[in-house]
């Protein structure tokens, strides 16, 4: 069975909402694609814009969701970040896009329903 993970990230203080797309997109996005690339089957960015128009302080920037084939693939793939030249890597190019004391990632146990 599938396994996901969605992790909510908000964009360090002072840079913009496109600013921060942008970078994520040419640069974090492929970080992540080399790190996950023979572990997850999907990687996607959803970038969040309020439906009132109003981006509040707290409101996360994106959600990321990675689904990996089974528990045993995503904790190889976790195993594999935490070697330390993966994680500087990883944590160098995070403090210049994330408020890092705001990362916060779910593991998702989902359901449907049939409309």
């Amino acid at each position: 069975m599938s396994v996901t993970v969605i992790t909510l990230l908000k964009r360090r203080e002072g840079m913009s909402k496109p600013d921060f797309v942008a970078y994520y997109e040419a640069n974090h996005r492929v970080i992540g694609e080399q790190v996950l690339r023979g572990y997850a089957t999907r990687y996607v960015r959803r970038f969040l814009f309020p439906s009132d128009g109003v981006d509040s302080e707290h409101d996360p920037d994106v959600l990321t969701e990675i689904t990996f084939p089974d528990e045993a693939t995503r904790a190889a793939c976790f195993a594999a970040m935490a070697d330390p030249a993966i994680m500087a890597l990883i944590v160098a190019d995070e403090d210049k896009l994330f408020d890092r004391s705001r990362i916060k990632t779910f593991e998702v146990e989902e359901r449907d329903s049939e409309l």
